[in-house]
This record gives C-alpha cells, structure tokens and sequence, in this order.
C-alpha cells in the first residue's frame, strides 16, 4: 500500500505579492468610496456654473408650476425667501398668513377641494413646529399637502446654529414622505417623488428618506419606492436647508474662508468646505424632468367587487355610509354622485361626502344613523372607519353583513378583531369600487318602504328641532332658530366652513351643503382653529362661490388675526360666531359630573368690533335685533359681494337643549 504524497508547501514569497495586492484593492475601494461621499467622482462630469445667479428657490418653483400648484401659502422668513420670490416671478400666488399653522390648514383645503396637492412652505425651527397640528390634521383627514420648510445649512446643522432642530425625525411620524435635500441637483427629483406620494395609495407614515450618496445627482435613493412601498396619499415633508435655496455667489461668500490658509490645518479644511461648496452646485443647472411622476392608486380585485355585487343584490334593506376617502381622486364627484344615485340605496354621507347629493336627495338620510345601522340588513362603508364615529363598531348589527372598502388595510380593519366582522374587505380606491358596484347592478331595485322608514324618522328629528326653535331662552337669540334661518339663506353656489364644538354640532344637523365638495370640517382628528385657513384656501380655490364659515366663539379665537390676511389679500368671506361666552361642550358635561364650570367661561366679546379692528366689515345680532337675522345675513353677503370680509357676532343664550353631538 502506497502512501500518498505530503502537498508541496507554498513558496514563502507567493503569500506576500497576495496580501500587497489584497491591501491595494482595499485601499482602491476605500478612496473611491471618499471620492464618491465627497462628490469628486461627480464633480468630473459635472461642472459648477460659478458665474450664475440662479437659485434654488427657482427649481422649487418650476415643479410646482408642473405640478398645476396655483398658490403657496407662508408665513415669511430669511430661510425660505428665495423660493418665495421664485414662485411669484412664475405666477404662483404666494399667500401670507398671520401664523404658519393657517398656512398648512389652507393648503388643506386647497388639496381636499382640487384634489391636487396643496402647498405651504415655512421657514425653519418654530415656523416648522408651528405647524405640527395642522399637519397631523391633514395626516387624519387623508389630505394630500406639501410642506416646504427651510432649515440651517447643511455643514451647520447640529452645529448650534439659529433655529436649526432634527426636523425630519419631529415630521416622520405625521408623514409619510420625508426628505431633506443636501444639493441643489436633488431639488427636482426630490420633489417630484414628494408630490407622487402624497397623491398615491392613502395617508400613512411611511419614513425619511436621505441621499445614499453625494455624487447621486438627485438617484443615490429611490424615489419611486417611496410610491410604491408608501401606505396610503396624505401629507409630505421636504426639508430645504438655506444653501440649496441661495445663488452660489453668496453661498459662497458665507461658506469659504475670506483668507488664504496658511497651516496645513487650515488648508484642510479650506479644501473641504470649497469641495462641499463644489458638490452643492455642480449640475445644478443641467435639464431634468419636472412634471408629474405616475401615482400609485390601488383598485379592488374583480372578483372582490363581483362578491359585493351578489352580497347587494340579495339585500332587503341596505344601506351606504360614504366617507371622505370616495372623494378622493381620479373619481369625480360627479360621477360618483351618479353612481350612488343610479344605486338607489339610502345613505349617509360624512365628511368631505357632505353634500355630495346636494340638498334634501330622497336618498340622503341625515338623522338616526345607528339606529338605521342596527336595522339593515346589508352596510357599505366606503372609504368610512369603525372609529369613534362609529362607536368604534358597536353600532354594527352582528346579523349585518358588512362590506368595508378602504384603500389602507390597518384603517380598514381597525377595531374588526373586537366588535364587528366585515363580510367583505375590500381594499382599493373607494370611488372606483362604486363605479363598478354600481356598473355591476344597473337595473336592481329595492322595495322603497325601507328607504321610507329611514325618511320618516329624518322628519321626526326635524319636528324636535322645529319645537327646539321655538323654545324661549333666558336671554340673546336661540340658536337652534338662527341656525334654521341661515339654511334658508345659504346659496346655492356656496362653500360651508365649520370649525367649533356646541354651535357646530349644532348646525351639523340643520344646516345643509348644496352641493359636491362644498363642506369643510376638521375631520377626524377635531381640531379647533381650522376655520380661518380653511375659509382662505377655499375661497381662492372657488372665487365664484360665497365662503360661510360657522365658529364657535371658542374656536374663533384662533382665526381672528387672520382677517387681517383676508383684508390684505382680498378674500372676502363671511363668518357666523355663535357667540354663548364659553366653551359649551364642555361645560355641559363638566358641571354635571364635578359641579364646575373651572375653565369653560368666556365674556360676550364683541368679535365683530375686533374684526372691524382689522379691516374687515362686523355687524351684531343680539335680542335687539332678534326679528332682523335674515337682513344683517344679506347685510353681510352684500358685503362680501363688494369685496369685504365679514364677521357676525350672533349673541346665542346658554340652552340645555341643543344636540350638541357632529354627525359624521
């Protein structure tokens, strides 16, 4: 038997040329990757225009001029300037507002009445952190808004340098696209992918997103990932440090040193900061795309929608209650109005669905909601929440057989695994789902006793408020029989504005929108102060339209500054203050259960005074004048018709028994 031969050991001298070169590569790789985070690679095919005044604020400006944007609101500051000037050179209307969070809540409404993207922009460190509720408000309400902010310069940021704070992580959790730019190059790629999400899927939280690289020249992350990975349309942030909005002369005359270095230290670090000046604009200039990226709107499966249609066409008593969601784009709201009222099935419309059918719709039910739920045999929840609205499922029949379509599958289900079971889930967009619901039973009819049943007690409710109206108070006007007198005054062509609790709630259940897209609520979340912004982005987005915003004298207090934006600005709207001194919805359960009004009381403040105070026009209603509400209500439209905001402050009494509950 052989023995095998040992292996011939190495040569000594072959282990040596191997590590040198593996060393060498690494070394390769390592300045390449500097190279790369530096911008030097990029730098060698892309030059720096050192000669131009352009800017940063101008690529801001051309997307959204792209984008069909019409109008930025702000509040000013040093940081954000440059895109300000910008977007009014393009003929962008840049709007100012007495506080930022105004700002966000007009563009709000600009995106909930267009469907288009609405845009504030605000500068850095507390004009940021002003905005905060508005901007979770919008999140809440599935609005599809755009937030510019300014911050510090990028070699200054954690450098304690004026207002600058980690914005993207305090804005992370309210939106679900953030990103800060740190080059002139990445403006219009950043924001084109910011504009697609806040239109795509529905609102949610989806994270922040930051340049892998800075040779990237806007591609080192990927922004249709953001689209296509997002939760569902709603706000979006993009964060705009000072030294990519400024011209590169005087980027440059803040950034490099004034002297010539002379220790190697110094000339270190003079190279850094004229690299880093370097990288912030080379290419800047170069051509790119600035329109509109695809959107990403989910569409139920076939044979879901085919399921619903069977599940329907079986019903004897069915019943549609139609969210904020269905008004969402692409559908619009005319032809979802066609579909529900081809459908023939009785419904409830909530939020931005106010007045989809316009005014007294034999379809439309507006009183007893849980009651008609307990009693049908079959419910639609378009683009609806089992919320607190919905008593968080509670008011769901468990013989009912639920069909739930929502395009986020968390806010779809939410509470399903406690106290109610959809039989259909279905996730897509809510406005297409009906078109094809309805396409699926053209021809089925249901016995019209049912919908006769929920009309019947719609005229009961009415016949209570009719004697609430009638009823004597203590003192000033009763507001259940102003609130009749304004729904025989409103218009036709007019935008209903709401922000309040008692007076509102109130109003909920007497005053009508006319039409599609002519009511504006908080939403979801409940806030208070709403009301000034929301009156200015709608009267600019429909000028034709009379604006009747219903306060509280409560909630009023937060939009009173803001007639001096609507004097200055030329938005002439009309606000109602059903003035009772106190935050009434509160009062009402808090003296009960602890026997304190502690905190709830206000004074009978003469609000058209302050208003007149401002520039804008104020007219009193009060027991003296109780007999004249009609009159001083076209007193103050006649106003508006001449180009004067307006506010009436309409005395109510303390009454005990107003339906102080917003049906939503």
């Amino acid at each position: 038997m052989e023995t095998p031969a040992a292996a011939a050991p190495a040569p000594a001298g072959s282990f040596f040329p191997s590590l040198l070169l593996l060393a060498s590569g690494t070394l390769v790789v390592v300045l390449l990757g500097a190279a790369h985070r530096l911008g030097l690679l990029y730098q060698l095919r892309h030059k720096v225009d050192k000669t131009s005044v352009r800017h940063g604020g101008e690529s801001v400006a051309a997307v959204l001029r792209a984008h069909g944007v019409r109008f930025v609101f702000t509040l000013v500051g040093g940081h954000i300037s440059p895109l300000l000037v910008a977007c009014e050179k393009l003929g962008i209307r840049v709007v100012d507002t007495r506080h930022e969070v105004t700002a966000v809540f007009a563009a709000d409404a600009v995106a909930r009445l267009t469907g288009t993207v609405g845009v504030a922009a605000v500068t850095a460190g507390p004009g940021l952190t002003n905005t905060v509720t508005a901007m979770k408000n919008a999140q809440m309400a599935q609005s599809p808004v755009l937030l510019l902010g300014g911050a510090a310069g990028t070699l200054l940021q954690k450098r304690g340098a004026l207002q600058a704070i980690d914005q993207i992580s305090l804005f992370r959790p309210l939106c679900k696209f953030c990103a800060s730019v740190r080059r002139v190059r990445d403006i219009v790629p950043t924001l084109r992918a910011a504009m697609a999400a806040a239109q795509s899927g529905t609102p949610g939280r989806w994270g922040a997103l930051q340049p892998l690289g800075p040779g990237a020249g806007g591609q080192g992350w990927f922004p249709m990932l953001s689209i296509l990975l997002a939760p569902p349309a709603g706000p979006v942030f993009v964060e705009l440090p000072i030294d990519v909005l400024y011209p590169y002369f005087m980027v440059q005359r803040e950034m490099v040193l004034a002297k010539p270095a002379k220790s190697l230290r110094a000339r270190g670090v003079s190279w850094f900061l004229e690299n880093h000046l370097a990288n912030l604009f080379a290419g800047a200039w170069e051509p790119q795309p600035e329109g509109p990226l695809p959107l990403d709107i989910p569409q139920a499966p076939p044979k879901q929608i085919q399921r619903c249609v069977e599940l329907l066409s079986r019903a004897k008593k069915p019943l549609l209650v139609l969210g904020s969601q269905a008004l969402l784009p692409p559908t619009p709201a005319d032809k979802l109005r066609a579909a529900v009222d081809t459908l023939g099935v009785p419904c409830f419309l909530g939020g931005m669905a106010r007045g989809l059918l316009g005014r007294n719709h034999p379809l439309h039910i507006r009183q007893n909601r849980s009651a008609a739920l307990k009693k049908a045999d079959v419910v639609i929840l378009a683009g609806t929440v089992c919320d607190f609205r919905l008593s968080y499922g509670r008011v769901l029949s468990r013989s009912s057989k639920i069909v739930i379509i929502n395009r986020n599958r968390e806010e779809m289900l939410l509470n399903s695994d406690i106290l109610w079971k959809p039989q259909e889930a279905v996730q897509g967009d809510v406005g297409s789902f009906m078109l094809k619901l309805v396409e699926g039973l053209r021809g089925q009819t249901w016995a019209p006793d049912w919908a006769e049943e929920l009309r019947e007690a719609d005229r009961q409710k009415e016949q209570n408020f009719r004697e609430k109206a009638a009823m004597p108070v203590a003192q000033h006007l009763n507001p259940v029989r102003v609130l009749q007198l304004v729904e025989e005054s409103l218009p036709d062509d007019s935008i209903l504005v709401v922000d309040g609790g008692d007076f509102v709630g109130t109003a909920a259940h007497l005053v009508q929108p006319r039409g599609p897209l002519s009511w504006l609520d908080p939403g979801a979340f409940g806030t208070l102060g709403v009301g000034g912004g929301f009156a200015l982005g709608a009267k600019l987005c429909r000028p034709d339209a009379e604006v009747w915003c219903l306060f509280g004298d409560g909630a009023f207090g937060y939009s009173l500054i803001e007639f001096d934006t609507f004097v200055r600005h030329k938005v002439p709207v009309m606000a109602l203050v059903g003035n009772d001194a106190g935050w009434t919805q509160i009062a009402r359960e808090q003296v009960p259960c602890f026997g304190s009004n502690v905190a709830c009381g206000l004074a009978y403040t003469e609000y058209h005074k302050a208003a007149m105070g401002l520039g804008a026009r104020g007219l009193l209603l009060s027991r003296e004048n109780e007999d004249q509400v009609v009159e001083v209500l076209q007193d103050a439209q006649w106003q508006c018709q001449e180009g004067h905001p307006v506010v009436v402050n309409i005395l109510i009494g303390k009454t005990d028994f107003r339906d102080g509950s917003i049906a939503v």
